[in-house]
């Protein structure tokens, strides 16, 4: 008899089905997309949808998953894509072109297709049916959104209670720096390229813009001291980051209730609320592994289950 594993990956092949992992940056998506394609549909891959993390480089900075965690899952437009004269930016036009020929690669293949990451222009971008590179429909209230999709979806809304997530981005971002941030920023503005257009994409990437001050300033000394003004400058770059962390992750919020409900997309969420509650807090690791299987891994795989059977 054949197994859940091929029927399911049968059934999206026939059916054109992907599934969609969103949320605002810090809740979780790439972990649960990890745990869902390792331990319960292992016909899968992953394609990123976030517009920095696209661009080689900077990985801290960016907060790439690393290899280590994408534990074997293939990961695809996951720092693929390196800026030239030519094609200076990847654009939403590009991320719907290559993104469709890698699903339909890992269609072709009897997989599912994960598409996962923060950048909702880029997920409308792919998804719509009906696609005006023109137009931002992002840009306001009063926006129409092109309601026919191109694949059969299921979506997944990692959310977390924006002032609970708020207290752990900051918490995040200071965890990144003790992870090598700094020193992987000191090398970008060190790198006489960092002008050029082969970096002109992770020149938007939070950290660089806040930071570049810093480095441009003490370029010749940048490592932080007990210098008054140096340990000013690089507190005033660690709080705009942080600020701008958590305008980015409401940002990211707002376009999802856009798409919910403006666009009409079916999108049902998990609650993360708790396991980052508990992440923020520094609790036991095993504390919030239980939180997170109970109340965001379980949910998941029955949404996805169910999608994928139908």
């Amino acid at each position: 008899m054949a197994s859940t594993t091929t029927i399911t990956a049968a059934a999206a092949r026939r059916h054109k089905k992907i599934v969609v992992i969103m949320g605002p940056t810090g809740c979780g998506k790439s972990k649960l997309s990890v745990d869902l394609a390792t331990r319960f549909f292992p016909s899968s891959e992953i394609i990123n949808s976030d517009k920095i993390q696209v661009y080689r480089g900077l990985d801290i900075t960016t907060n790439k998953i690393p290899p280590h965690e994408r534990k074997g899952v293939p990961h695809h437009l996951l720092g693929e894509f390196d800026p030239s004269e030519s094609h200076p930016e990847f654009t939403p036009s590009d991320f719907r072109s290559s993104a469709s020929s890698t699903i339909s690669e890992i269609l072709s293949h009897r997989k599912v297709p994960f598409i996962v990451g923060g950048s909702n222009s880029l997920i409308y971008a792919l998804l719509a049916k009906k696609f005006d590179p023109e137009l931002d429909v992002f840009s306001g209230s009063n926006s129409v959104f092109c309601k026919e999709l191109r694949y059969s979806c299921c979506f997944i809304w990692v959310d977390v209670s924006l002032p609970v997530l708020n207290e752990y981005l900051v918490k995040r971002v200071d965890d990144m720096l003790d992870s090598g941030m700094f020193d992987e920023l000191a090398e970008y503005f060190a790198d006489p390229e960092s002008d050029s257009v082969s970096q002109s994409g992770l020149k938007k990437a939070i950290g660089v813009p806040e930071f570049e001050r810093y480095f441009r300033r003490f370029r010749d000394d940048w490592r932080l001291d007990d210098d008054v003004a140096k340990r000013r400058a690089y507190e005033e770059a660690l709080w705009a980051i942080k600020e701008n962390t958590c305008r980015l992750a409401k940002r990211q919020l707002w376009k999802i209730l856009r798409l919910r409900d403006a666009a009409g997309w079916d999108i049902k969420s998990v609650d993360a609320t708790a396991s980052v509650t508990a992440a923020a807090m520094g609790g036991g690791g095993r504390r919030v592994a239980d939180i997170w299987e109970r109340q965001v891994v379980e949910p998941s795989v029955k949404i996805v289950r169910r999608f994928l059977m139908e």
